[in-house]
Formats: C-alpha cells, sequence, structure tokens
C-alpha cells in the first residue's frame, strides 16, 4: 500500500527539484524526505530521481506518478474533510423514538432546530411506547428515545441510561363546554370517563386519582389519540384526564388544571451512557428548547429535577 504522505513528499520534491526546499514546506528533515523517497522507490519498484551533484531530477515514472496521484490523493482530502463533518455532526444519523404526543409537539421545532446547526444531518424517526422504545435504546436501534412517567405510576429506567428531563406536565380535567364541569374529582364519581386503553400509563394513573377521591371510575370510551379523546369530550359523551401536552384549548371544551399533588406527567430523553453519537448533545438541547413558552399546563424542567 502507497503511503498518502510519501506521494505528497513526492509531489513536493518533484515541484521543487529540492529535497531541502521540500523538507522545508513539508516540516520534515531532509534526511526525513530521502528515506521517503527511498521507501516510494522500493514500494513501486521505480527511480524516482537521479542524483546529481547539485541537487536531484525527477525521472520520467516520477512525473508519471505524480500526475496518477493527483485523483488519489484529492479523494484522501475529501475523505478527510468527509471524516471531520461525521464526527462533528454535520452528516452524521441520529436515530429518534418519540411517543405520538411528543412528535406532535416537541419533535417538529426540535428537528427545526436541529436541521439549523446542522443541514446534512440525517434523522431516522421512529414511534412508539415507552416500553417498545426503550427495548430499542437498549438494543441499539435507537440513539435517542422520548419516554414518559406518571406521577402516579414512575418508572425505573435501566442503569446503563442516561436521562433528561424536558417536561413536567400538569394533568387536565376536560369536560363539555357548558357542562358545569366540576373541578373536584369526587364530585365526578358519577360521571362517565374517556381514557386510553386498559393497562396504560393514562389509565393506571385515571383509576389511582379516582381511587384516591373515594369511587371508582366508570369508562365509556378508550382510544390512545387525544384528539379522539378530545372531540368525544366536546361532543357530551364523557369527560376526561389529558397531560397538558395532550390538550389543545377550543370553544366545546373546557379545561381546568387537576389539585392533586400527584396529577403531573413527565417527559424526559434517554440515551445510553456511552453513546457517542456527534448529534447527541445538539439533539438534547434542541428538545429542551421545544418545550412551550406559552403553554399553560407544560413547563420545562430542570435536568435532575424531581416531584
Amino acid at each position: 500500500m502507497l503511503k498518502p504522505q510519501h506521494l505528497l513528499t513526492l509531489r513536493a520534491v518533484v515541484r521543487t527539484g529540492s529535497f531541502v526546499v521540500a523538507a522545508r514546506e513539508r516540516g520534515y528533515t531532509p534526511s526525513a524526505i530521502s528515506q521517503q523517497i527511498s521507501a516510494l522507490e522500493k514500494e513501486t519498484g521505480l527511480v524516482l530521481f537521479e542524483r546529481e551533484a547539485h541537487g536531484v531530477r525527477a525521472t520520467t515514472a516520477a512525473h508519471r506518478l505524480v500526475d496518477l496521484s493527483v485523483p488519489v490523493l484529492a479523494a484522501m482530502d475529501d475523505l478527510g474533510h468527509q471524516v471531520d463533518q461525521l464526527a462533528t455532526g454535520a452528516t452524521a444519523r441520529l436515530r429518534l423514538g418519540s411517543f405520538p404526543t411528543a412528535s406532535v409537539r416537541l419533535v417538529p421545532p426540535a428537528l427545526s432546530a436541529l436541521a439549523s446547526a446542522h443541514p446534512r444531518a440525517q434523522v431516522q424517526l421512529e414511534e412508539g411506547e415507552p416500553e417498545e422504545l426503550v427495548g430499542a435504546l437498549n438494543a441499539g436501534d435507537l440513539d435517542v428515545a422520548l419516554v414518559y412517567e406518571y406521577g402516579l405510576s414512575p418508572r425505573q429506567w435501566s442503569e446503563g441510561l442516561a436521562c433528561h428531563q424536558l417536561v413536567r406536565e400538569d394533568l387536565v380535567l376536560l369536560g363539555a363546554r357548558g357542562s358545569g364541569l366540576s373541578p373536584r374529582l369526587a364530585g365526578l364519581s358519577q360521571a362517565r370517563w374517556i381514557t386510553s386503553r386498559e393497562g396504560t400509563a393514562g389509565a393506571l394513573s385515571l383509576d389511582r386519582l379516582c381511587a384516591a377521591a373515594g369511587f371508582e371510575a366508570v369508562v365509556a370510551f378508550r382510544s390512545n389519540n387525544y384528539g379522539v379523546v378530545r372531540e368525544l369530550v366536546s361532543a357530551g359523551l364523557g369527560v376526561a384526564i389529558v397531560p397538558g401536552l395532550g390538550h389543545s384549548p377550543g370553544d366545546a371544551v373546557e379545561a381546568t388544571r387537576l389539585a392533586q399533588r400527584s396529577a403531573f406527567r413527565r417527559v424526559m430523553a434517554l440515551h445510553r451512557h456511552e453513546s457517542s453519537n456527534p448529534l447527541l448533545g445538539t439533539m438534547i438541547r434542541a428538545l429542551r428548547g421545544a418545550v412551550p413558552a406559552d403553554e399553560p399546563y407544560a413547563h420545562a424542567a430542570r435536568d435532575g429535577q424531581r416531584d
């Protein structure tokens, strides 16, 4: 294998006609230049210079080798540039996992900020629930995962994962406009409820909140889509509790923040401790900056903040 530095040295000596001048340009001693040329002649089997009394004269083979090396050295230079771009995140790829609410409210502005900082970066977006995303993260199929936990159903993440708190959402009670929605859960023991599917953290949180208020919720409809939940509420088909980022104010629905201390949901970004993805830091900062500043029911969290 020919060494690029030997080819660069050959080019310098051919152009200057002097080992001494080439050494000065390349930052080597004349002896080192001579050794590199000798090594190149041995590797190629070519005579590259004829030694004369007052210098050296490049052979036809040397000139031809210089011509042949031009595209090779240009490609090597481009490769070095591409590696630098990859190392700084400019052309890197990041695999981001997110759950639906965050995909709507946090991911678009975060990806916009990432694209501004790294226009050539590639992002692959996958959606799922926290259990699915954490499994993919641990398996190395994702670089970052957006997950959540409710105050009444906290989660434990594996020791190999770093956790960055992003948002603390209030849980919001929704009812049809003009329905006389009670701000106290105890006053809604006879209401029909709309919640997420059985076994989800949201449904478990509703069960525990209602149990703390002294009753068992009667669930009429289930959907994991907060847009559907909101429409069912606006049609007068029941009441619901949704996290702050899942609520969009509208004329047909009235909302009130639950007062219980445990009535919240946290959103956080997870990644493997050993991750070396150059886009990781930029992505975490972009996600922090994506938290809506004017959202009444969602609040940017300080890293490490707990309730």
